[in-house]
Formats: C-alpha cells, sequence, structure tokens
C-alpha cells in the first residue's frame, strides 16, 4: 500500500523497514513491490543498487523517473514477485543482500477508479494488478453461487458470504454486474452497515481483488523464493496488510527459522512435538511483528492494519563449518 510523497502518500512502515533491512551502501537489493517507489528510493538513497519488480506496467512507467535520478543503479522489471527467481536468473542475478514487499493492493491501483479496486469511486470493475487474466466483472457475473459464496468467505473473511452470494446471482439474472458501484450497492442492501463503521462493501471487494490476482499463491511462491536469493547475512523483510497475508509471512517465516508456533489452547498438544533443525540458516528478526506506531497511523490511516516480519540468513561467519 505504499506510495509516492510527491502524490501525497508515503510508504507504509519506511522507518521501521530501513532499520531492519539496514541497506548498506552498495548492496544488491531487491524491492519485489514497486509500486510508488517509496521504499526503493529511499533504499537507493544508502548508496545501494536495486532492482525493483512491479506486476503493474504503469507501476514500471512511473520509476522511469527515479532510474533517471540513479543511472546505472535502478533496474526495473514488469513481472510478479511470484516469478522472481525467474525473472532474476534471466539477468544472472542469483543472490540478494536485502528482498523487502509490501504487499496488497498500492495506493496509485486504491485511488484510480480506473482500475476498478475501490467501492468509493465508480469504476469499471476490474480489478487486475497487471494486464491479463479475468476481471472481478468476469468472476462475478459467472461464478456459481456456491463458488461465489466460498470465495468471499474464505478470502474476505465474510460471514454474510451466502447472502451476499445470492443477491450477486439475483442482481446480475436482471443485468451483468459491471461497474463497482453496482456491486458495492447489490453488497450494502445485502449487508447492513455495521457499528464499527466499516463499509458492508468492504470484504466482499477484498476477496475478488484476491482471487482476481491470485494473491495468496504469489506470496507464498515469493516468500520462498526470495529466501531462497538471500545472500549470507541477507535479510527478508515483509509488511503485510491482512490476516490472510500475515498468517502466511508468519508460518513461513518460523518454518524457516526452525522455530514451532506456540500451541493453541483450542488444540490438543502434537505429538510428536515438531523439532527445529539443528542448524537452520535462518534467524527469525522479528518474534513479534512489528507495528506502525500512533503518529503514523493518524497521518496515514491506511497504515493502521500494517504487520512488519523479517527473516536473515545467517551470515557467512556464524554459520556451522562442515569440516
Amino acid at each position: 500500500m505504499s506510495g509516492a510523497a510527491s502524490m501525497g502518500h508515503v510508504p507504509v512502515m519506511l522507518t521501521e523497514v530501513l532499520e531492519v533491512l539496514a541497506p548498506r551502501a552498495n548492496g544488491l537489493y531487491l524491492d519485489a513491490t514497486f509500486g510508488g517507489g517509496g521504499y526503493a528510493a529511499a533504499i537507493l538513497e544508502r548508496g545501494c543498487t536495486l532492482i525493483a519488480l512491479d506486476r503493474d506496467p504503469a507501476a514500471i512507467a512511473r520509476g522511469a523517473a527515479l532510474a533517471a535520478r540513479y543511472p546505472g543503479r535502478l533496474t526495473l522489471i514488469e513481472g510478479r514477485f511470484g516469478a522472481m527467481l525467474d525473472l532474476l536468473r534471466a539477468r544472472s542475478i542469483a543472490a540478494l543482500d536485502g528482498v523487502v514487499m509490501d504487499l496488497g493492493v498500492s495506493s496509485y491501483q486504491l485511488d484510480d477508479p480506473a482500475r476498478g479496486f475501490s467501492f468509493r469511486a465508480d469504476g469499471p470493475l476490474d480489478m487486475r494488478m497487471g494486464s491479463e487474466g479475468p476481471t472481478a466483472a468476469a468472476l462475478v457475473n459467472s461464478l456459481p453461487e456456491h463458488e461465489l459464496a466460498d470465495l468471499l468467505h474464505q478470502l474476505g473473511e465474510e460471514r454474510a458470504a451466502r447472502r451476499i452470494a445470492r443477491a450477486i446471482v439475483a442482481a446480475r439474472a436482471v443485468a451483468p454486474i459491471e461497474t463497482t458501484q453496482a456491486l458495492a450497492s447489490i453488497v450494502r442492501r445485502a449487508v447492513p452497515r455495521s457499528a464499527d463503521g466499516i463499509d458492508p462493501a468492504t470484504r466482499s471487494f477484498q476477496a475478488l481483488r484476491i482471487r482476481v490476482n491470485d494473491e495468496l499463491g504469489e506470496i507464498t511462491h515469493a516468500l520462498e523464493q526470495a529466501a531462497s536469493l538471500l545472500a549470507p547475512g541477507g535479510r527478508l523483510v515483509v509488511v503485510a496488510f491482512h490476516s490472510l497475508e500475515d498468517r502466511l509471512v508468519k508460518r513461513f517465516m518460523q518454518d524457516a527459522a526452525g522455530r514451532a508456533p506456540g500451541p493453541s489452547r483450542h488444540m490438543p498438544p502434537r505429538t510428536p512435538a515438531r523439532q527445529a533443525p539443528a542448524c537452520s540458516p535462518f534467524v527469525l528478526l522479528t518474534p513479534r511483528a512489528l507495528r506502525p506506531g500512533d503518529a503514523e497511523i493518524a497521518a496515514n490511516p491506511r497504515a493502521r492494519s500494517a504487520r512488519l516480519r523479517a527473516l536473515a540468513r545467517e551470515a557467512a561467519s556464524n554459520t556451522r563449518d562442515a569440516a
């Protein structure tokens, strides 16, 4: 959800990201979700060389100005971060000193009605971060009712998923649902506004966006590939914005570091207990997720749900000698 300061947006938890990533001059880093270039600009200011990925052609086009400011030190690549290994191998890059990921939709995408991510302004029901694949409108107008309900429940954590799916199917029988306002109105009629003030359409729009862009699948692939690319001492820093994302990041980092999650009081103890690998090459830098401070939340309300987690590959001097 990061944006550029020139557009009135700032990268979320920038101070914390830089503290944990600890970019050093002449290091090679990857911004796997370039967006508005906020993290990228801050990393480049540290004297680093940076590769920036984004599946959105508009983001890559915006990055040209930043690349011109740092000639020879910023390489922009259009592509999915879930394919970073192939994208970097094609450029003979096999190791990185650090990777940063800012998950979810960017402020540029969210604020552009033509992209169809938000119900706050009317626009085509698109929601694609790139330029390929089915739109949200295609899913809303074609999926069977039970599949729509499952999608809204699983990816939006929407309790009223069946009621909303039923309302969508009834509405599309009269006329195709093609705009953000049309869909939002259907959801609002099916689900009354809650006391917390959150728009009833919020979870449904989240679910469709995640499905359209296969966001959870992309995150899973990206985490595995980013960890494999880290050089000794390299760090992976991830900022997530909702529980589905954060759960994937937390579980991956705990597993990579050989840290079994604490037992749930709602579940019986597992037997046998999982043992941590004797020589895991990774160390967890954030036993608990870092959160934005009150001042940042006040200045940028979109930061309120952010969670930062980080993982590092052990430095070469700390690695056990095989001999």
